[in-house]
């Protein structure tokens, strides 16, 4: 099955044809906490990344980030790049989800609003 998932479909991992042009043309040049592996060109200046698991641009760390969209050649695993204080780890999109976020007065969550007090008067044209 998971074969069958790498023909046809990009998203839950790399293509049976991204991984024969990676082992071909790719040079890996690292992997990050999550396990994504980051590839360049043996003659070109073109980079990739190929996602372990689902494919989600931002799963890339910060410190890839800057090296795979061309802001600095060097990548993260030759210098000593430490994340600064305001940089957070990833967080999934659980929009959709069960775990998407619901605040209070919302039609999706399973609390009522409060009723309306005598300080509301609805506008009528």
């Amino acid at each position: 099955m998971k074969r069958l998932l790498q023909l046809f479909t990009w998203w839950h991992e790399a293509t049976l044809n991204t991984l024969f042009y990676t082992w071909r043309k790719g040079i890996l040049v690292g992997e990050d906490d999550e396990g994504n592996r980051y590839y360049r060109h043996r003659k070109g200046n073109r980079r990739w990344v190929i996602y372990n698991g689902a494919a989600e641009a931002s799963r890339i760390p910060p410190g890839w980030y800057g090296w795979i969209h061309y802001r600095t050649d060097i990548p993260p695993t030759d210098e000593s790049y430490q994340m600064r204080a305001w940089e957070k780890p990833h967080h999934p999109n659980m929009t959709g989800t069960p775990g998407a976020y619901r605040p209070a007065g919302s039609i999706a969550t399973p609390q009522h609003r409060p009723e309306v007090t005598g300080d509301y008067e609805p506008w009528t044209p």
